[in-house]
């Protein structure tokens, strides 16, 4: 399983399911990462935290915990 934690820099990976559950899986379907998306990462912080994502248009920042969530293809 290849989540968005795994993605290197200048990639484009497209949403297959996103993990968790309750209030973590609503707010992340609320920044618009949902099934089927296409996610391009645009940058990772030196220390690997957070991941810059583009995403629908705008610009997205993820923490490790939440991108390791979202499962990719």
């Amino acid at each position: 399983m290849k989540t968005l934690k795994d993605v290197k820099i200048g990639e484009t990976v497209k949403v297959v399911k996103l993990h968790g559950e309750g209030a973590v899986k609503r707010r992340i379907m609320d920044m618009g990462v949902t099934k089927g998306v296409e996610v391009y990462v645009r940058k990772v912080a030196p220390l690997g935290d957070p991941v810059e994502v583009t995403v629908r248009g705008y610009e997205l920042s993820l923490r490790k915990e939440d991108a390791d969530m979202i499962e990719v293809e």
